[in-house]
């Protein structure tokens, strides 16, 4: 129902926009999130977006770079990652949770996609 795409091997430094598309239901009434989970380590928070696009809430090693947005007509959640570091490497995932406002809770995010593969060298 979820599925992200946009990732690749890039140089750090560079800008990706990671693209999260829905298909067989809505999510417009949904807050959407962002997780990464890079080899060997837990799936952790990136960012999230209220369903109205009008709060979010970013973790801290990745404020400032990045921009999470969606697009309710499109049934779409994007999320601009800039000024890339070898550390930002992992599998990006995108979620629907179950509250309308923005949630860092991993729990609290019911539908998942598939993730896609973000790659920065040094």
């Amino acid at each position: 129902q979820l599925q992200a795409s946009g990732g690749g091997l890039v140089q750090a430094g560079d800008s990706l926009r990671l693209s999260c598309a829905a298909s067989g239901r809505t999510f417009s009434n949904n807050g959407m999130g962002w997780f990464r989970q890079a080899p060997g380590k837990e799936r952790e928070f990136v960012a999230a977006l209220s369903w109205r696009g009008d709060n979010t809430n970013y973790a801290d090693s990745v404020k400032g770079r990045f921009s999470i947005s969606r697009d309710n007509a499109k049934n779409a959640v994007y999320l601009n990652v800039n000024s890339l570091k070898p550390e930002d490497t992992a599998v990006y995932y995108c979620a629907a949770s179950i509250m309308a406002g923005t949630t860092t809770t991993r729990d609290r995010y019911r539908y998942w996609g598939q993730g896609t593969l973000v790659t920065v060298s040094s």
